[in-house]
């Protein structure tokens, strides 16, 4: 029996990591979604949390990549008896899991002037209560993240005292901090404008990565691919959190100005190359890297479930070309200062067709080689038309 060539055996790794890649999606990502200018209604939309899952099992059911589903609380708020608890057996019976809980302190009136950073202190305290309640969310669906993203911030000089700011953040997030399990986590997300325009309270990785640093190992960073400036270089940033052990999780998207949350890899597909390579070279696609892969977007105007399906084949494709880099070749051509060279090994992964390698993958786990005509065949677009023509759709207000 033959070795395997060095680019076979790359392949077949590259493989074993894509079969085990799991990338969570967001139930928001499938009700009804858009600007703060117009909200745009589609058939066949979800009208409750049952049925986000419902279409979220099908993502998972034509790409094998998709296991668990993010909730929003209260987007996703569930009463009666059985609860959240309820919510997660019926989420299991469907083939897939809940996952991260995703606070909400941005869409309340009292929170014109800020959340956990309001100067109002009953405010706080609100805002506070709202976040332990997602804790006690998390340990009825078994999740282990918490979300937190905070629209906080003041839109003119003087507005409000920056560093009292600061003082409120680091004393509500040591007190969820506090609340969390044993292996539960908080991961602290940023974002460097909107709504706030003069000074958002957790504007970058640098003040996230603080605030995490202070707090423990169960506090780690989340990166959103939009919540940056124009020209930052993501795949440093998560570079050096891979590095500190601080990143903990992604919310995938795509954007063209600002926070667009267009379908993962649609805009610059070349970008979320770099950040995975990033990711695999800093051990972050490793079995039990601990860190969480998740879609965070607002399909407006394109079907949901397609589009869906399309930004976990987006992210694969991604990863694929990641784990096809030619480390040994890299890395000769680096410590020889050779700069061409260096570029060309990315380059020529980038331009890898992984296509035909992703089918392949499908089809050894007993999958459709195309998910998106797999789910066009399945008739389940039609079915769900029909069957949630009346009631109220899930989605928010514009």
């Amino acid at each position: 029996m033959t070795e395997p060539t060095a680019d076979e055996a790359r392949t077949a790794r590259a493989k074993a990591v894509l079969k085990r890649q799991a990338i969570e999606t967001p139930s928001w990502g499938y009700g009804n979604s858009g600007t703060r200018f117009k909200v745009f209604a589609q058939p066949g939309v979800p009208r409750t949390p049952q049925e986000k899952l419902d279409d979220a099992a099908k993502v998972h059911q034509f790409t094998g990549a998709a296991p668990t589903v993010a909730l929003h609380i209260p987007w996703d708020r569930v009463e009666g008896p059985k609860g959240y608890a309820g919510l997660a057996r019926y989420a299991e019976e469907r083939g897939v899991r809940l996952g991260t809980i995703n606070s909400n302190v941005f869409q309340d009136d009292d929170y014109k002037l800020g959340s956990v950073t309001n100067p109002d202190p009953a405010v706080r305290r609100k805002a506070l209560g709202h976040l332990l309640e997602c804790v006690d969310i998390m340990d009825e669906t078994g999740s282990r993240d918490l979300k937190l993203w905070f629209s906080d911030g003041t839109n003119y000089p003087g507005q409000d005292d920056i560093r009292d700011r600061q003082d409120r953040l680091s004393e509500a997030l040591q007190a969820v901090y506090e609340r969390l399990g044993d292996h539960q986590r908080m991961v602290l997300e940023y974002k460097f404008f909107e709504p706030a325009f003069y000074a958002t309270d957790v504007p970058d990785w640098g003040t996230a990565y603080g605030h995490c640093l202070k707090l423990g190992e169960k506090a780690q960073v989340c990166v959103d691919t939009g919540h940056h400036a124009p020209g930052t270089n993501i795949e440093f940033i998560v570079a050096l959190l891979l590095r500190e052990r601080k990143l903990g999780a992604f919310d995938f998207n795509s954007r063209f100005f600002a926070d667009d949350d267009l379908m993962a890899g649609a805009a610059d597909p070349f970008q979320l190359f770099r950040i995975m390579y990033e990711v695999r070279r800093g051990g972050g696609l490793d079995e039990g890297s601990g860190i969480a892969f998740m879609l965070d977007q607002c399909h407006n105007i394109e079907a949901k479930i397609p589009a869906v399906i399309r930004s976990v084949m987006n992210v694969q494709e991604a990863t694929a070309k990641a784990l096809l880099v030619d480390r040994d070749a890299l890395a000769g051509a680096q410590r020889s200062g050779d700069v061409l060279a260096a570029n060309a090994v990315l380059m020529d992964a980038f331009n890898t067709d992984v296509r035909p390698l992703l089918a392949e993958v499908r089809e050894e786990q007993g999958l459709d080689p195309d998910p998106v005509a797999a789910y066009h065949r399945s008739g389940w677009a039609a079915h769900i038309a029909a069957e949630r023509a009346v009631g109220q759709q899930a989605g928010w207000g514009a």
